[in-house]
């Protein structure tokens, strides 16, 4: 039996996840550096931040809510429709990084998160630039 805490457990579980979204989403509505961002989304962010809680309850290793409503997240294929290319991914990737510090993620944590992110949102380019 694996005792190890989940990255879930260790930033707070369910509201610390919820938090991060809110605050994530808040961020890329706000900032104009993430304007590029911002306008591959719907005017309306709350089902793209509903989708990405219930992703990222289960990628941290709490209740996979995204899995038990949408089936197998097939991420790649969920975003080909959508235009990325670096700069995108680079916009995606410093808004979850500020979210992640203004919600208080432990600074261990998010160097690992960050690895993580970088990685998953790099797969998800589909465009050159």
């Amino acid at each position: 039996m694996n005792t190890e805490a989940t990255t879930y457990d260790k930033i707070g579980g369910d509201a610390a996840v919820g938090q991060l979204c809110d605050r994530f989403y808040e961020l890329m509505d706000t900032v104009v550096q993430f304007k590029e961002l911002r306008s591959m989304h719907p005017d309306d962010l709350k089902g793209s931040r509903d989708k990405l809680y219930m992703f990222l309850s289960g990628w941290f290793g709490g209740p996979d809510l995204f899995v038990e409503k949408f089936g197998h997240p097939r991420l790649r294929a969920r975003h080909m429709p959508f235009a990325i290319g670096t700069q995108e991914r680079d916009q995606w990737v410093a808004c979850m990084v500020l979210a992640m510090e203004d919600v208080g993620i432990e600074e261990s944590i998010r160097a690992k998160l960050l690895e993580n992110f970088f990685n998953t949102a790099d797969f998800m380019r589909n465009k050159e630039g």
